[in-house]
């Protein structure tokens, strides 16, 4: 390194906002141009953190853990917050070691890793620190000197019982902290045992869930005395898009848990609940394929309205959703699809078939009509007209007909099969609920949660709950890849004469 650049190191060793104003060229062409520093919750935490480590002289004290929670709306810069933070705990002290881990293994290479890239690339010491798929480390100090990403699991803990670093500095880092299992936080505290070390444990998220170690760090919690907390609210973030939220608000109400969560930062009343029991789901996944030949077959059509969504047939024959495999297509047009609809109910004598007729679904719905196949018209954010007595779920009030329509559904796995997949188990346990004004349940939305988690698909189960959106009555020659009746039947038959005739010679 150049002298200069380790003696400015050196000197904002205890002072991270120094450091954030230092590594970077505020105000620069690019995505910087419009920012002068840190905003007012970011500096708030840069400048208590470099208090505690400056206000005393008593070299005990000053050392005693650093812990620090953040409980926000959506986009307020936790990304930014975590990556300086994580550049500073490296850069400026030699021999520090780190850990970096998330709620999911996507968030955090697709997105806590992926911001650290994008800001140690603009960086001042880009050129003295590397940085690789799942790690950073000084080059010439590799195993004493680095931060790791760690993908957490349940099942094995220790990963995170063995960050030590006796007399040196720890940086323990979670992102999405609020659905991190409260094993990794109880393993993790073993790191806060080394005396005469700097440790920093910081913690970030939407405060999803009204009960863990995560909501245990703020007033009122278990382990509250320990922790310094803030929440911060969307709205008083410069560059949050206010629309959106606004949107938000008008959609869920001012008062509701998607609200308090996304937007205020305050943990929820009854919490931003997993729609689906995963046990459930599993099960449904691994019991036999059974139905009966008059049980009717559905046929549920999720139109793709995004660029890398799939449009998909989803087939439902009673408690069957297996035996039938699903469909899925991309880049087809609405003359396409229809196309693979009538086929599927060609080959299958459908008895009926379900289209999402949002958006350009409705095209879907004229091109199978003028087909002459009849077909339902589904709109999701329209009124709640479930057949919910047709599936157990009558005793549940829904805000909508996506929603009503997954009430089903959850109904129907108790009992149905499903097939055994995980990206579709994913998609299950992805769903999640509130309460709205009126009490009445409300999924949170498909646009919402593509916006909050771009990577999420959701076409199979959106196909697969449009097979509840109407009741189909049981019949004789119900649908299924079997022997039917023939469509057309004649009591005329042109050989009989003839066939008479041959007999009788």
């Amino acid at each position: 390194m150049d002298e200069s650049l380790v003696n400015w190191l050196a000197s904002v060793s205890k002072d991270p906002f120094a450091y954030v104003l230092g590594a970077w060229e505020w105000g620069s062409p690019g995505r910087l141009a419009n920012f002068k520093g840190p905003n007012y919750w970011q500096e708030d935490q840069l400048k208590g953190i470099r208090d505690r480590l400056q206000s005393t002289t008593n070299l005990t004290e000053a050392l005693q853990p650093v812990l620090e929670a953040t409980a926000s709306g959506h986009g307020v810069g936790k990304s930014a917050e975590v990556s300086w933070l994580c550049k500073w705990g490296i850069d400026t002290l030699p021999d520090t070691r780190g850990v970096v881990t998330a709620n999911t293994e996507p968030q955090l290479k697709g997105k806590t890793w992926a911001e650290l890239g994008r800001w140690h690339a603009s960086s001042i010491t880009k050129d003295v620190f590397k940085l690789t798929a799942t790690s950073y480390y000084h080059p010439e100090y590799e195993r004493t000197w680095r931060l790791d990403q760690v993908p957490w699991s349940k099942n094995n803990p220790e990963a995170f019982a063995g960050l030590h670093n006796q007399g040196r500095r720890i940086l323990l880092i979670m992102d999405e902290a609020s659905a991190i299992d409260d094993i990794i936080w109880e393993t993790s505290e073993g790191a806060l045992t080394d005396k005469d070390t700097q440790i920093f444990w910081l913690v970030y998220g939407n405060p999803t869930r009204n009960s863990g170690r995560f909501k245990e760090c703020f007033p009122g919690g278990m382990f509250a005395k320990y922790w310094h907390t803030r929440s911060v609210d969307s709205r008083s973030i410069d560059f949050t898009n206010k629309e959106q939220i606004s949107k938000w608000i008008d959609a869920y109400g001012e008062d509701s848990d998607f609200v308090r969560i996304r937007v205020y930062g305050q943990f929820p009343r009854v919490g931003e609940m997993e729609f689906f029991n995963a046990a459930e789901i599993t099960d449904a996944m691994s019991r036999d394929a059974t139905s009966s030949l008059t049980d009717p077959l559905a046929l549920g059509v999720d139109v793709a309205r995004y660029g890398k969504n799939a449009s998909v047939i989803f087939p439902r024959k009673g408690r069957d959703a297996r035996t039938y495999p699903r469909e899925r297509f991309q880049g087809l047009s609405t003359v396409q699809l229809a196309e693979k609809v009538f086929d599927a109910n060609f080959r299958l004598h459908a008895d009926g078939i379900m289209v999402d007729g949002g958006g350009v679904g409705g095209g879907v719905v004229d091109q199978i009509r003028h087909k002459a196949l009849f077909c339902y018209e589904v709109q999701f954010g329209s009124k709640d007209m479930t057949p919910h007595r047709s599936f157990g779920s009558e005793q549940e009030r829904y805000a909508n007909m996506r929603s009503g329509m997954y009430g089903a559904l959850r109904a129907w796995t108790k009992s149905g099969c499903l097939p055994d997949d995980p990206d579709l188990k994913r998609q299950f346990m992805a769903i999640k609920y509130t309460f709205n004004k009126r009490d009445e349940i409300q999924l949170i939305s498909k646009e919402d949660m593509l916006k909050l988690d771009p990577d999420l698909e959701l076409d199979d189960i959106d196909a697969l709950a449009l097979t509840f959106s109407n009741a189909l009555a049981p019949h004789e020659y119900a649908g299924g890849d079997h022997p039917h009746k023939p469509n057309v039947e004649h009591d005329y038959d042109p050989f009989e004469r003839y066939e008479d005739e041959v007999r009788a010679a």
